[in-house]
């Protein structure tokens, strides 16, 4: 019954104007729908409307890419630009977060709308193969967090990868004695869409036991304590980019010397 529900909000109007608070963000689950658009390879749009109010929004500028076969709980604000190139309003920073909730596949032609030309991620990865100075100095405890979808423990492609892969280079730098990794989980029941959504307190476990794995690979013989911590409360880190509920779902890591 709820993935009906989903699919019918595609449907709705895409001006409807929505009664949310849009500077306090939204938050929302409902199935995406990919536009087709013409500007070259990998141009296309996912866009999710709101079921609360009819309003499509373009997801396309999250990390964390949509799967047209299930809903995605989406979250973001409004972006400063009014520029629409997939034909609805961008809400950038944004985050897309695959759920189970099965979807049917949507795809729209572009309709005269231009999408975006591909261009490469703010956090893109370094090739391995490119020299890089090591850290400067003096070096003391510091903790590094790392970022995940709803649930989840996969690294998220261009931006899970890019912040272990600036902790790992610092680490290399600064030769700490040892790592402790904590896993956080979201676990606090949330009402979104008319749904109650938490996440498993197993995925804590998950992710630090995925982060923990990935340090000990880069770094062998180096002592590596692992713990978890359910209920996250929101952290005010930057590379969650301000959204509240990516801040929780998080592996930290804490270099100790």
């Amino acid at each position: 019954m709820k993935a009906l529900t989903i699919i019918a909000a595609l449907v709705l109007p895409l001006g409807v104007a929505g009664a949310q608070d849009l500077d306090a963000g939204l938050r929302y689950i409902a199935c995406p729908v990919y536009r087709d658009t013409d500007a070259g390879r990998k141009s296309g749009c996912w866009l999710v409307t709101d079921p609360a109010t009819g309003r499509q929004w373009d997801v396309s500028q999250s990390p964390h890419k949509p799967d047209w076969n299930f809903a995605v709980l989406v979250e973001g604000t409004p972006a400063a630009s009014a520029d629409q190139p997939c034909g609805a309003p961008v809400l950038d920073p944004v985050r897309s977060s695959r759920l189970d909730q099965p979807c049917v596949r949507h795809m729209i032609p572009a309709e005269g709308f231009p999408g975006r030309p591909f261009v490469l991620p703010p956090r893109n990865l370094i090739p391995l193969s490119t020299a890089r100075p090591p850290v400067a100095g003096p070096f003391r405890e510091r903790t590094f967090s790392l970022f995940f979808e709803f649930d989840r423990s996969q690294m998220v492609y261009q931006y899970g990868d890019f912040l272990l892969d600036e902790a790992a280079h610092w680490v290399r730098s600064a030769q700490p004695r040892r790592l402790v990794i904590t896993g956080y989980a979201a676990t606090g029941a949330e009402q979104v869409s008319g749904q109650t959504i938490a996440e498993r307190a197993q995925v804590a476990q998950e992710r630090a036991d995925s982060v923990a794995l990935s340090f000990a690979r880069l770094f062998p013989g180096m002592e590596i304590a692992v713990h978890t911590q359910v209920g996250a409360q929101v952290n005010d880190h930057s590379d969650a980019d301000g959204i509240p509920g990516q801040s929780q779902r998080r592996v930290e890591v804490t270099a100790q010397f």
